[in-house]
């Protein structure tokens, strides 16, 4: 059978014995659906005999938040599947609202095919089955007109007898702020409002698991803080970080996928109180392990303004068997950002003027963000590199092109003894004044293009297929126009004073005013098609250029100039 985008897996086991059936339940979903994979619980569902199968309610329990915590916990394992366990039946002890099973539930991606580990008598795919299958989803849910159905109880073999298990107190996916002992049936409270908060980038399973949980506690209401402006700024690679509206967009079609009963409010977090600080209609606030610290924080500054302390709910943290060395052993958005260091982001340009047996690439960066490195990397890879700062000494020189201009226009006292310029004197000039860096610029920039042009074509005649444009002020200077693609080296700017005072010798204040003076790794990434990093160990830095080398590889043949 081929694959579907979108599909609904049913889950009819009881939970005490669907645990351990989860990793080949997903497997088996994973087979058939390629983009996401919506999971309904229904314990005790029957799809036999006659009557159409109505929905029931699912007791919000300790043991139902562990089964979701395995559910995103296994859907890691299958990348390619963005999994949405829906809540709309799982009601709290203290649910306010009356349970509403007679409108059927839109979804943002209507499901193609419905799935179930409901096992027949026999084993088999039985028809009748499916057709109740069928009817049930459809009766739920907005699905796709032509809906298919599997039964996936044959692919795994046969179910296992039920197992109650003991009634004792174990660890649990949530922890109170006041733990006690309780059995897995314990009920779960529910309040009417709550809050979480987070940066919510490229929206994950250990978010979603936040967010269910947040969505089970909260009846009426849930608000979310989705930090934004200074709380980015600590962030791993904030350069990669999705955009402030990316990041609503993709949690609202989520959160009203999963529990469309709730109101949600969507707000930027821009301090470390947020909403949950000052809001006194608010009764609980749910943090993961590593936040847990700031949700005391939070109950500390309510209490100083004398607002009621938040009932406080822990989420584990999943955890990330497949991390890197230099990655975070749990599951993170900082993880991932790192992984798409040497991807390529967007669609390379297509330069027809270019040399059509020349792939150009132009490599920038900050000032200290370790491009010229990465440069030398390339170079021993077999790209041919123009480094633009050798360029400019070439112009620069005694009868270069750029030196009587910029003598002319900086006056002789820019000159040594022997009549060469003093680019420390110079620099010295212009660094932190705009209007004498324009120019320079205008005199440097249009000259140091020229002679990379007739570099590319020495690099033509030599047989080289790639090109390296080594560029600080690549964009600034309007040279993507002669690359395929703008390639950048980022750093925080913290590490690239320190690199430039050491390097350099100039003070930090010096090093800042540098750095002023060029595009920021922000804006340098948002025109960028590959995006590297420094940070870390030489051998990864080599891995990542690597990795970028690999995948250019494989893209330069469609590139219609470079055929």
């Amino acid at each position: 059978m081929a694959a579907f985008r979108s599909g609904l897996l049913v889950l009819t086991t009881p939970l005490a014995s669907l645990t351990p059936r989860l990793a080949p339940i997903l497997t088996s979903a994973a087979r058939l659906v390629n983009q996401t994979l919506y999971v309904h619980l229904q314990p005790g569902l029957s799809l036999e005999g006659s009557a159409q199968p109505e929905p029931s309610l699912v007791q919000a329990t300790f043991e139902v938040l562990d089964l979701i915590t395995h559910l995103y916990t296994g859907a890691d394992v299958h990348k390619h599947l963005d999994i949405r366990v829906l809540l709309t039946n799982i009601r709290t002890k203290s649910a306010i609202l009356p349970p509403q099973f007679c409108s059927v539930q839109n979804l943002a991606h209507p499901p193609e095919v419905v799935l179930t580990d409901f096992q027949t008598v026999d084993g088999s795919q039985y028809n009748p089955v499916k057709q109740q299958l069928e009817r049930y989803a459809t009766s739920c849910y907005s699905c796709c007109p032509q809906l298919a159905s599997v039964l996936l109880y044959p692919e795994y073999g046969p179910r296992a007898p039920s197992v109650d298990p003991p009634d004792v107190s174990s660890a649990s996916t949530i922890k109170p702020s006041s733990p006690t002992a309780r059995s897995p049936k314990q009920p779960v409270r529910g309040y009417h409002r709550g809050a979480v908060g987070g940066t919510f980038d490229r929206l994950h399973n250990a978010h979603k698991l936040l967010l269910s949980v947040s969505c089970i506690l909260a009846q009426e209401q849930l608000v979310v803080g989705v930090a934004d402006r200074d709380l980015l700024k600590s962030k791993l690679l904030p350069e990669l970080l999705q955009p402030y509206a990316d990041r609503v967009s993709h949690l609202s079609e989520f959160l009203v996928d999963v529990k469309p009963s709730l109101t949600f409010d969507l707000v930027p977090l821009l301090d470390p109180y947020g909403p949950a600080g000052s809001d006194p209609s608010l009764e609980f606030l749910v943090v993961s392990e590593e936040t847990y610290r700031g949700g005391m924080a939070v109950n500390r500054f309510r209490l100083e303004n004398n607002l009621e302390e938040l009932a406080l709910f822990q989420i584990h943290l999943l955890k990330d068997p497949g991390h890197e060395e230099n990655e975070e052993d749990k599951v993170s958005s900082s993880s991932f950002r790192q992984r798409m260091l040497g991807d390529l982001l967007r669609p390379p340009h297509k330069r027809p003027e270019l040399p059509s047996a020349l792939y150009v690439i132009g490599l920038t960066g900050i000032s200290g963000s370790g491009k010229s490195s990465v440069a030398q990397r390339l170079k021993g890879l077999g790209a041919y590199i123009i480094d633009s700062d050798h360029l400019g000494h070439r112009a620069y020189a005694p009868g270069g092109p750029a030196y009587q201009p910029v003598v002319e226009a900086f006056g002789p006292d820019i000159l040594h003894k022997d009549g060469t310029i003093n680019r420390k004197i110079l620099g010295g000039r212009v660094f932190g004044n705009k209007k004498q860096l324009k120019v320079l610029t205008d005199i440097m920039w249009p000259v140091i293009a020229t002679l990379a042009q007739e570099e590319m074509a020495l690099a033509v005649t030599e047989g080289k297929r790639v090109c390296v444009i080594d560029a600080a002020m690549l964009l600034e200077a309007g040279w993507q126009n002669m690359v395929h693609e703008v390639w950048t080296v980022v750093i925080p700017e913290s590490e690239a004073v320190r690199r430039i005072v050491e390097r350099d010798g100039l003070s930090e204040a010096a090093a800042q005013s540098r750095l002023q003076s060029q595009m920021s790794g922000q804006q340098l990434v948002e025109q960028s098609h590959v995006v590297l990093s420094t940070l870390w160990e030489p051998h990864i830095t080599q891995r990542q250029v690597e990795k970028a080398w690999n995948l250019l590889q494989t893209r330069i043949p469609k590139v219609p100039s470079c055929l």
